[in-house]
């Protein structure tokens, strides 16, 4: 025969999710995504895709930068599946950023042709994609002293 005592101290050691049964609600957030739209076409199809998700609060489709805006309790893969399922198009998540924030927007790896206007690759989080754009002043220093827009340089190569 099972005590009482015994019984709540099972009960005590399960977590709480198996007791109340109750789902994490998702936090409100915005997802930006890069989604090659072409024309008008589609960028309904994607407006109307995202519309009909649930806990969408806004869309923001931007057809000239190719970026759409999703305000909402969603999750950014529930988006991209959702994109590839109901409109057809292949999302990924928005990699350019400011080219403020970056300290040197202008180095390879960084500068990318495709952004937008204004815009740069987001390098910083990945410290292996450009090295050069989060160059030390010693390194910037040295780079300089072989450059070939330095009229003082140095002429050994």
């Amino acid at each position: 025969m099972i005590r009482v005592d015994d019984l709540i101290a099972e009960l005590c050691e399960l977590p709480a999710k198996v007791i109340v049964g109750k789902k994490k609600r998702k936090e409100f957030q915005k997802v930006d995504l890069l989604v090659r739209m072409d024309c008008e076409g589609c960028e309904r199809r994607v407006r109307k895709a995202l519309e009909d998700m649930k806990g969408v609060s806004s869309v923001e489709v931007d057809p000239k930068q190719n970026k759409v805006t999703v305000s909402g309790q969603v999750e950014a893969p529930e988006v991209v599946k959702r994109l590839r399922r109901r409109a057809g198009k292949k999302a990924e998540p928005w990699p350019y950023v400011p080219y403020e924030v970056v300290p040197h927007p202008y180095a390879p790896g960084a500068y990318d042709k495709k952004a937008p206007p204004g815009y740069v690759r987001n390098v910083l989080d990945d410290p292996d994609k450009a090295p050069l754009v989060r160059a030390s002043s010693m390194e910037e220093r040295y780079t300089a002293a072989f450059s070939d827009d330095n009229p003082n340089s140095c002429a050994v190569m």
